[in-house]
């Protein structure tokens, strides 16, 4: 079995804390608010595919109840698919996430765009300054933020890249909490953590199940698809929100299966929380049912909004994810090596033009 250490992947993992630190130690909140609020939209959406839709997922539930645009996440995917369903009459403040800002769908909610909605601004969030996200022009307003170098992740899974792009969007989103001492206490509490989560890793089950309240939900999503991604289907896993798991998927679980729970770490969802675990316990109690619990970790109080939480629990599922995958004798920085059916940047998809109205 090769030293986990000398993977991409793992280095990708365990970097995130210090990239978050100097990030925003120079990104500009203000300037970019600013460019936001001269636009006087009514309505942002969150675009991006696979893990990039699930930030906007995040960042959504999250916002529910902010004030100001309403807040929309909807994935590239849908809109390629089906450009004509969104893109009627509409003119929101597009914000796209993209670690490669060249996947075909990226391109595709570009090209829709500006066909069916030219005037609609865009801000685009990606890992490389080259890429269609950071270097297209447009007739729209558009702005770019182009995240450091050691967000473009090399090995296949997304890590820095999802944390790095759902915290920047936090920052111009999240009027109610300040993003720098936000991230400087996640900072902190991702290196108390990782001990936890390493050794929670030791024990490699053959299902997993993922759940969460609220933003923390999709956080399970995004866990769960690390899971699938680097033990390349090995793992079978899934997600649900914490009372969402009674109505039928908890079926899933069988002997085999190892549930975590993201909890909230304050606020009326932590009961919820707590009672299903009691009642898994119970009803399972040979299985390893376990929590992560961040009340009485240094980044408890730096906000309401739980969305600033899930890169904290994410890394969790990337720690468990990266350690089976290596013990499987997988590459890690690449699980579907010589196969063809997965890469690092979506290939195979076709794009049709978009016709007019």
């Amino acid at each position: 079995m090769t030293d986990i250490a000398q993977w991409h992947t793992w280095r990708e993992i365990m970097q995130q804390p210090e990239i978050w630190r100097r990030w925003f130690a120079t990104f500009d909140v203000t300037q970019t608010r600013r460019w936001i609020d001269a636009l006087e939209i009514d309505e942002i959406w969150l675009c991006g595919a696979g893990t990039s839709a699930y930030i906007g997922d995040i960042l959504a539930a999250g916002l529910i109840d902010s004030t100001g645009p309403r807040i929309r996440s909807i994935a590239t995917t849908d809109i390629v698919a089906t450009p004509h369903l969104y893109l009627h009459n509409v003119n929101p403040l597009v914000i796209n996430f993209g670690r490669s800002g060249d996947s075909a769908e990226s391109i595709g909610t570009l090209d829709a765009l500006d066909v069916l909605a030219p005037h609609a601004p865009r801000l685009n969030i990606t890992c490389n300054g080259k890429s269609a996200l950071a270097t297209r022009q447009s007739q729209a307003p558009t702005h770019v933020i182009v995240l450091p170098s050691e967000t473009h992740d090399l090995g296949f899974a997304m890590t820095s890249s999802f944390s790095t792009m759902l915290f920047t969007a936090l920052a111009l989103l999240d009027r109610s909490t300040n993003p720098i001492d936000a991230i400087d206490k996640i900072a902190e509490t991702f290196h108390k953590l990782v001990p936890e989560f390493v050794e929670l890793a030791q024990t490699r089950p053959e299902r997993i199940v993922y759940l969460g309240t609220g933003p923390l939900a999709y956080a399970a999503r995004e866990a769960s698809l690390k899971t699938l991604e680097l033990t390349a289907g090995q793992i079978a896993s899934m997600w649900e929100s914490t009372l969402g798991f009674r109505h039928g998927p908890k079926s899933f679980v069988r002997d085999d299966t190892m549930v975590v729970v993201f909890r909230s770490p304050n606020g009326h969802a932590r009961s919820y929380e707590a009672d299903l675990l009691t009642e898994l316990q119970d009803q399972f109690p040979n299985n390893q049912i376990c929590s992560v619990d961040l009340a009485a970790q240094p980044c408890s109080r730096v906000s309401e909004n739980t969305a600033w939480f899930a890169p904290l629990m994410a890394a969790l599922a990337q720690i468990q994810s990266a350690t089976w995958s290596n013990e499987l004798s997988l590459n890690v920085d690449n699980p579907f090596q010589g196969k063809g059916t997965l890469s690092r940047v979506v290939s195979g998809v076709t794009l049709h033009e978009v016709p007019k109205w």
